[in-house]
């Protein structure tokens, strides 16, 4: 029987009898009910955001900063002319994180809002060619840094400047500060230490890299400075570790990058750039655009883009204040530590980064103890079926013959997540002894895996007792 064209059911209207538009541009037009059902049902396809835990992205946001990132849609905040209040809250908030990273003066400094940190991240590597360009620098720049996320390699290629990354040596894991001298030379336009390490979630030892330049300084008179990729720890530290030395207190930090959609707590498409003082910002990479009703400066990669984000990053830090961000983010750590001790007692797993806040991010990251009838792979592939998304990969580029899994905790994940989480790995555990995917040794030759009966957590340690399991 042929479907009622004038049926109120969704599903019996016309348009909903063939696929959707896929190829070539389409002529008719549809029903808004029906264009709606299915996008929304191809959408289904998607994973659960919040149980991706390979992301560091924001997947639970604040009600409030919803509605007014809905009501900001339509706010281009390049257009400072058209709309001042939400440039006065982009500056504000410029204001407000160079606080947080202690600029000698927030008032003055400068900084951008940005779409994320990897546009910060290349705006900060700009600042610092041009600064090196004005000093007399000829030839090919060089900065160098150690394991890095993709957005520094594409600074590399699309800007002309060499990447020189330091290779990981014995158990290291992070660039550390005695490795630096030995790859610094007059082309050297900056360090870049990882405040937030992607592949496990280790800080980098800011500090001791800025002592170390300091001696290659007092050796050579190279004045090398800084910029920190802090694009995850920018908005943890400051609150759970604040006494850890990584920001503008260190003179020779001249600019930072972070997102406000990671720990920022903000939704997807907010960063931040700061630099120390106005006179590390070079004024060759500042347009004076006349173009939307007025003369406004900018700065950017992009011209156009939302201004919502940064409305709503405005709101989450009136909103919680530092006490707030301490408690929320201090409450994420938590639940990282509490998943790094369930791992823990399973048995195959060695914990690198147990949610210490002093050593890294809110992630636990691990490898496998021994060689096993499975990897990590494996196991990560047989968690997709339960719905999870945690990521498997090479350490890095000289240390590709290790497998390391990090789960990234974000605000949202919760102590009860975390159980459930635990109990799928243990179930994933078994099926992988009872019917491996890749040919390895024996269950009994790999020593197998421990745990109880019904896949109980224990009690969640100090954090001190958490640091003795994490690499540091």
């Amino acid at each position: 029987m042929a479907a009622n064209p004038e049926s109120e059911d969704l599903f019996a209207m016309p348009a909903l009898d063939r696929t959707a538009p896929k190829s070539g541009f389409p002529a008719p037009e549809l029903n808004p009910d029906v264009a709606y059902e299915i996008v929304h049902d191809e959408l289904m396809l998607d994973g659960v955001s919040r149980m991706n835990l390979a992301t560091f992205c924001t997947t639970w946001v604040d009600p409030k900063a919803l509605m007014l990132l809905a009501e900001s849609f339509d706010k281009n905040i390049v257009d400072k002319d058209e709309y001042p209040q939400t440039a006065e809250l982009e500056r504000r908030c410029v204001r407000m994180v160079a606080d947080l990273w202690h600029s000698p003066d927030p008032s003055t400094t400068l900084g951008t809002s940005t779409t994320g940190s990897s546009e910060a991240a290349i705006l900060g590597g700009l600042a610092a060619k041009f600064r090196w360009r004005k000093r007399g620098g000829t030839g090919t720049p060089n900065f160098v840094c150690g394991p890095v996320q993709v957005c520094w390699e594409k600074f590399a290629r699309y800007f002309d400047v060499e990447i020189r990354q330091i290779p990981l040596r014995d158990d290291r894991l992070t660039m550390h500060p005695d490795d630096v001298a030995a790859h610094c030379d007059h082309r050297t336009i900056m360090v870049v230490p990882t405040f937030g390490q992607t592949f496990t979630g280790l800080f980098e030892d800011v500090a001791g890299i800025s002592k170390a330049l300091d001696q290659v300084q007092a050796v050579s008179g190279l004045d090398i400075p800084i910029h920190v990729d802090a694009a995850s720890g920018g908005f943890l530290a400051p609150f759970t570790a604040p006494e850890l030395i990584w920001d503008f207190r260190l003179p020779r930090v001249k600019s930072i990058n972070a997102s406000g959609h990671k720990t920022g707590l903000a939704p997807l498409g907010s960063g931040w750039a700061i630099w120390r003082e106005a006179t590390d910002l070079p004024r060759e990479l500042i347009f004076d655009v006349d173009y939307l009703g007025g003369s406004m400066p900018t700065f950017n990669l992009n011209f156009s883009r939302p201004g919502g984000q940064v409305v709503t990053q405005y709101y989450l830090f009136i909103r919680l204040g530092r006490t707030g961000y301490t408690r929320l983010q201090s409450a994420i750590y938590h639940v990282a530590q509490y998943l790094s001790d369930g791992l823990t007692r399973l048995g195959p797993f060695e914990i690198i980064h147990g949610g210490n806040p002093h050593h890294g991010i809110t992630a636990v990251s691990w490898q496998l103890r021994n060689e096993s009838d499975f990897n990590l792979y494996d196991l990560s592939d047989r968690l997709r079926t339960r719905g999870w998304l945690i990521a498997a990969y090479p350490l890095s580029p000289d240390r590709e013959d290790e497998t390391v899994m990090r789960a990234v905790i974000r605000h949202g994940f919760s102590h009860d997540m975390a159980d459930l989480l635990l109990a799928d790995i243990v179930r994933c555990l078994e099926q992988l002894v009872k019917h491996p995917l890749t040919p390895s040794l024996t269950r009994a030759e790999a020593g197998g895996f421990t745990h109880n009966a019904t896949p109980a957590v224990p009690t969640e340690r100090t954090t001190e007792a958490t640091a003795t399991q994490s690499k540091s």
